[in-house]
């Protein structure tokens, strides 16, 4: 697809401590039919065998580079950005992979439509192994062909369902972001996926939807109460008060940020509420009750299922 010389994607992976897992999400991004790559590994200070791993790679499509801190996975993905040659950049995690023809068809849609931005449908492998499923129906994705920045934002609104399209992992035109200067918020370490995506359409990209799925994402063990923190809600609210100091936005992305804000000081809310009630606190509990009685609403599902819902609305792996 490329001419010689030119890389049609950079595919970038942040790898900590994923040892058991990168050398398949490396294989994976190496093995993309019809178009040329190259691979990013940026370790982010690991303390186990994921550097030797990308180093024990032959193929000279694989670059290493090494982080002198440990910067969380906004760091990480930007000191990739910054190193990318490609006309197109992909982001894949280092415990997921990506199907042979997926960045061919991304690309070739998006350039079809003349768009900056290209999203596609995941495949969800369960913990426990056996057939994935699919995240998000075709027939919905296809039918709505582009993802606007009113949809992208309203389906972030925490607790509405348990995916959402910050799961989708665009591809994006390099130029696009370095003119615009888009980077991944290092200050975040649940979240900074969506505000770049965010970002990239409220400076005007065109997002079209690839419908069909070419990631593989595998849900991973974790605990919510060592995963979920309230000062993780926090950092995205900061982060969601800059963005809107950066970007105007369209009436209708302005209201779906309402609800998003809402959403996510509930969030909070309820995070305050669940540390209570393991705490056995019953005058903490009612402290925080009445600074967010909407958050109270949220216990009448069991905490299990709201956990779940929560973290898949942040972008942290549900679990069972």
């Amino acid at each position: 697809m490329g001419r010689e010389n030119e890389i049609d994607v950079s595919v970038v992976i942040a790898a900590y401590n994923t040892e058991e897992t990168l050398a398949r999400a490396i294989d994976s991004a190496l093995a993309q039919e019809d178009v040329s790559v190259e691979v990013i590994v940026v370790d982010d200070c690991s303390t186990d065998g994921t550097a030797a791993i990308a180093h024990s790679f032959s193929d000279p499509r694989v670059r290493l580079l090494r982080q002198l801190r440990n910067g969380g996975p906004g760091r990480a993905r930007n000191a990739g950005l910054l190193a990318a040659q490609g006309k197109w950049v992909a982001i894949l995690d280092s415990d997921d992979e990506i199907m042979p023809a997926r960045l061919r068809r991304m690309t070739e849609r998006a350039a079809g439509a003349g768009a900056q931005v290209v999203v596609d449908n995941l495949d969800v492998v369960p913990m426990t192994g056996g057939a994935p499923q699919r995240m998000f129906g075709e027939a919905e994705l296809r039918q709505a062909g582009e993802l606007t920045l009113a949809d992208y934002i309203d389906s972030n609104v925490i607790f509405r369902s348990t995916f959402n399209y910050g799961y989708m992992k665009p591809v994006f035109r390099r130029d696009f972001l370095l003119r615009h200067d888009l980077w991944f918020d290092e200050t975040l370490r649940i979240g900074e996926d969506y505000v770049l995506m965010a970002s990239a359409l409220a400076c005007g990209a065109r997002c079209v939807i690839e419908p069909s799925a070419g990631y593989v994402y595998h849900l991973r063990e974790g605990s919510i109460s060592r995963v979920l923190e309230r000062h993780h809600l926090d950092s995205m609210l900061l982060a969601d008060e800059a963005f809107l100091a950066r970007f105007k936005l369209p009436l209708s992305a302005q209201a779906a940020q309402s609800r998003r804000t809402r959403s996510l000081v509930e969030a909070r809310s309820f995070l305050t509420l669940v540390e209570e009630i393991k705490k056995r606190s019953p005058g903490g509990f009612l402290k925080a009750a009445i600074r967010n009685p909407r958050a109270v609403r949220h216990l009448r599902m069991p905490i299990a299922v709201r956990m779940r819902r929560l973290m898949g609305a942040v972008g942290v792996n549900p679990i069972g």
